[in-house]
């Protein structure tokens, strides 16, 4: 990161590339080297800060960043990992309550405008699909948040009811096999397998929290478990990932996404999951 490949290290211009800063942040935290957290933090701190000219940015993005959110609210539900991971491990790196503050009301804001009756979300605003690892990212955030948000946050109830709401719902969409679909609510959809390990994450995370009830949440979490692993091939790849996936208001175009084997989206929750499991 600061030698001959440090232009590697990516521009904090999208949501997306601003999620690195979480890398760095771990980092200080185990090795307590000042140079990651200096990394980090401007990175977090960025996200928070108006950006130059040579950023595009829309007007809502700007609208939003005016009432005090980031300038990297665009209402897609990926970004309720992409921007919280990074401002929750902030405050685990600072304990500066400013970073974790900050990942609250995004989440609030995202819960508000996307979460539907269902417990599920749409992409977005403009796109009524129940995209599965969409909504893993939403499930993996909260469960992030909620494992270092204070218990005297004003904005930790509402975080954990639309966990809580999220939980329950997914109980009814997960299929025989132990997975969650592509599309969650379209029992003709595939089952895959990076949302199923995000959702298996925030479910163990939850039991072993005690915000969620152990003897109905440890059998769906093991059910989920013993298919996920079911989906290793003899590289210790899991297949059936969804491959990268951009919004789009067309339901097909949801259920013809590739089916990736190897796909970092989709081997990084297992990691999740064995890490919450024996933790």
């Amino acid at each position: 990161m600061f030698g001959t490949e440090a232009g590697m290290v990516p521009p904090v211009t999208n949501v997306d590339y601003a999620v690195f800063g979480a890398v760095p942040l771990q980092l200080y935290i185990q090795t307590d080297e000042k140079r990651y957290l200096e990394m980090g933090q401007n990175i977090a701190d960025q996200q928070w800060t108006k950006p130059g000219d040579q950023v595009k940015v829309s007007v809502e993005q700007l609208a939003a960043f005016q009432k005090g959110f980031s300038w990297h609210t665009r209402m897609w539900i990926d970004d309720m990992f992409m921007i919280t991971a990074l401002q929750t491990q902030a405050y685990r790196a600072t304990h500066n309550e400013k970073y974790i503050n900050r990942a609250a009301k995004e989440m609030v804001l995202y819960l508000d405008s996307l979460q539907k009756p269902n417990g599920l979300f749409y992409h977005a605003p403009d796109v009524p699909f129940f995209w599965g690892r969409g909504n893993g990212w939403m499930a993996a955030g909260m469960a992030e948040i909620l494992s270092s948000l204070p218990l005297n946050n004003p904005d930790r109830p509402r975080i954990m009811k639309g966990y809580q709401t999220m939980m329950t719902s997914l109980l009814k969409y997960q299929a025989p096999s132990g997975l969650w679909r592509q599309l969650l609510d379209e029992p003709a959809s595939w089952a895959e397998s990076s949302s199923t390990g995000m959702f298996t994450y925030a479910m163990v995370v939850g039991v072993k929290k005690g915000w969620l009830d152990s003897k109905i949440y440890t059998p769906a979490a093991r059910r989920a478990w013993l298919g996920l692993v079911s989906y290793l091939d003899e590289n210790a790849d899991v297949k059936d990932v969804c491959e990268g996936t951009n919004k789009k208001n067309d339901k097909q175009y949801y259920l013809d996404r590739k089916k990736v084997t190897g796909d970092l989206h989709g081997q990084a929750p297992i990691l999740w999951i064995a890490a919450a499991l024996i933790d």
